[in-house]
């Protein structure tokens, strides 16, 4: 009943509101239809007042997700994945604290920016082939926020609460944080040098990396020594030189994977954009480059190399082809954003509240953690053309069908609904007298004001007076 001691207001509302997103059958496509469900024992009134005038304890629920059975890698580490999607609201002008969201595939299948609320989830990944992920964490981007700033700073609280609850102790192998491309993934390792944890980024295939700085040399003509090796250009092969190491391994989807490794590359850092205010010498963050190629690709596509970097460095074979698996499994991390999305309609409310917003997202990680717990509990209740599967194998989505019965052996710590009479509302035929607000999209100045939208006036007229 954790979970029921994290709700501090309209509690009784909201845990049945989860009750009834985890035992109804099918997507969730409104809201409305929540609450026909028989686990929800209240109106559709008490629904929505209980998602924008209830109350979360995030803190509290953060500590109980993090002392939750987690999934770990062969060798006993904690494998943490990090990225951000989006909850697109293109046409909701009058929600606040709209960022525009980068998308791919929607409409004519290009790169578009679509205003919504961008979200960060960090959650635990599992090793081999599944659909399961244990979501730790959430936050919801502002305009203007810092994406690398706000990851360091999530990773850095998940981390510190995975220590307080037991989950690593001094001598375990160091979480592994996997990044995707659009993260900084040197400035993020080195915010977080005093973590047990290690990071593992992907590259753009057009970057510039440097070697280690060469032995100092007397040099009769004077001059500054060099802070910095040759270059590694990642388009250039006549640079790489000579690998540290090479693995060659077959894989069933992909065939020959083959990987490349060096080691001590470190970007060339300037006084510019995150590092523009840092006091001192700008660091030299080494790492190891890691380049993965594939003979194929399952959709047939463009095969192109991979590029990543790790922040640590002497990388063994079986180093190397642990990074390259781990960053594989990232992607795991979409089939939780596609559960989210098209089984449990993390996007279909219409709310105008970003907190409340943020209400309905906890909802939806507190029931994915349920199911997670659930999961060697649940029968396999599938269809007549569906394959068999074990127990341990189910997904998510079945593990869903099958938890209404589950929920009927555990109590509930609700109390009965009270029968109550709607309000008499706006009199028919009236006018709203209270406009919502309109609010501009991403408009947030440097130092954190909202911006205002200047008004223009003809020349010979005077200003509009605004109430």
């Amino acid at each position: 009943m954790e979970l029921y001691a994290c709700l501090t207001a309209r509690s009784d509302a909201l845990f049945e509101l989860c009750d009834a997103l985890l035992c109804t059958d099918g997507p969730v496509r409104t809201l409305v239809d929540l609450a026909l469900a028989p686990e929800h024992r209240r109106g559709h009134g008490a629904l929505y007042g209980g998602l924008n005038q209830g109350r979360i304890d995030v803190t509290r629920l953060r500590r109980a997700l993090a002392g939750t059975p987690l999934p770990r890698a062969a060798d006993g580490r904690i494998v943490l994945a990090a990225d951000v999607s989006p909850w697109l609201r293109p046409d909701a002008n009058t929600c606040p604290d709209r960022s525009f969201c980068h998308t791919f595939g929607r409409g004519e299948g290009k790169h578009q920016m679509v205003p919504g609320w961008p979200y960060s989830i960090v959650a635990a990944l599992e090793t081999g082939r599944t659909s399961w992920t244990a979501v730790l964490d959430a936050v919801r981007l502002g305009p203007g926020a810092d994406v690398a700033a706000v990851t360091t700073v999530q990773i850095r609280e998940v981390v510190e609460r995975l220590i307080a609850a037991g989950q690593w102790q001094q001598g375990d192998p160091e979480i592994l944080v996997v990044l995707d491309a659009g993260y900084d993934a040197p400035r993020i390792a080195h915010l977080l040098t005093d973590l047990p944890v290690q990071i593992l980024g992907r590259l753009r295939s057009d970057r510039v990396m440097r070697r280690p700085t060469p032995p100092r040399v007397y040099d009769p003509k004077g001059g500054r020594p060099p802070k910095h090796g040759g270059e590694f250009v990642f388009g250039d092969p006549t640079t790489w030189g000579t690998e540290q190491a090479v693995t060659v391994t077959d894989t069933r989807l992909y065939g020959k994977a083959t990987a490349q490794a060096w080691d001590r590359l470190h970007p060339r850092l300037t006084r510019r954009a995150a590092w523009i205010g840092h006091e001192g010498p700008l660091p030299l963050i080494e790492g190891t480059v890691i380049r993965l190629t594939v003979e194929k690709l399952p959709s047939g596509g463009v095969n192109k190399p991979v590029w990543l970097w790790w922040s640590a460095t002497g990388a063994t074979p079986a180093e190397v082809d642990r990074c390259w698996q781990s960053f594989l499994r990232r992607f795991d991390l979409e089939h939780t954003f596609r559960l989210f999305k098209q089984t449990l309609g993390w996007t279909k409310p219409r709310l105008r509240s970003p907190e409340a917003a943020d209400r309905w997202t906890w909802l939806l990680i507190a029931a994915h953690a349920q199911l997670r717990l659930a999961r060697p509990l649940a029968a396999d209740l599938r269809r007549p053309w569906e394959k068999p599967a074990k127990p341990n194998k189910l997904t998510p989505a079945r593990v869903r069908r099958g938890f209404r019965n589950l929920h009927t052996k555990t109590g509930s710590p609700t109390g009965a609904p009270k029968p109550s009479r709607p309000g008499p509302g706006r009199p028919p035929g009236s006018r709203n007298r209270q406009p919502a607000i309109r609010h501009d999209v991403g408009r947030v100045l440097a130092t954190g004001e909202a911006y205002q939208r200047p008004t223009h006036h003809k020349a010979g007229t005077k200003p509009r007076r605004t109430e």
